[in-house]
């Protein structure tokens, strides 16, 4: 009859390295997959509050213009009654000062467009991400410079 004490205690058999790196390969696209999941379901979220208060913008767009108009037929009939002018001419006034508007508000805007450049910051990052994970992949040594990986 055997007792507690002649028992020894068993161990795991030792792994390869081939077998801790295919682990570790699997843990890392595991959490990779993880991470995009994640944010995918941040990004849904964010996208369809971005898609609901983008309709509401919409919208109040919509009837803001139909207001715009109203405000315009107002200010051209008050023209005419209260200047005495012609129906075709206070309503030219106010078409022509509407343009006005429009066109300084398209130079501004143009101006803002123009302004636009590509994320350049993210785009060096990126690359420098790729070229970190390669030398890492193929066991060479990183060219990045360790003065532009710490931010």
């Amino acid at each position: 009859m055997s007792t507690v004490y002649d028992r020894k205690p068993v161990t795991p058999p030792e792994r390869s390295i081939g077998q801790l790196v295919s682990d570790a390969t699997k843990d890392i696209s595991e959490l990779v997959r993880y991470e995009v999941a994640l944010a995918k379901a941040e990004i849904t979220a964010d996208v369809k509050n971005g898609a609901l208060g983008g309709g509401l913008f919409a919208v109040a767009g919509v009837f803001g213009f139909v207001a715009f108009i109203f405000l315009g037929v107002t200010v051209a009939y008050a023209l005419h009654e209260g200047a005495g002018w012609p129906v075709w001419l206070s309503f030219l006034v106010v078409a022509v000062a509407m343009l006005l508007v429009a066109g300084a508000l398209a130079v501004v805007g143009l101006g803002a467009i123009k302004k636009v450049r590509p994320p350049e910051r993210t785009i060096r990052t990126t690359k420098e991400t790729v070229a970190v994970l390669k030398a890492s992949a193929t066991g060479k040594p990183s060219t990045v410079s360790p003065a532009l990986t710490k931010r």
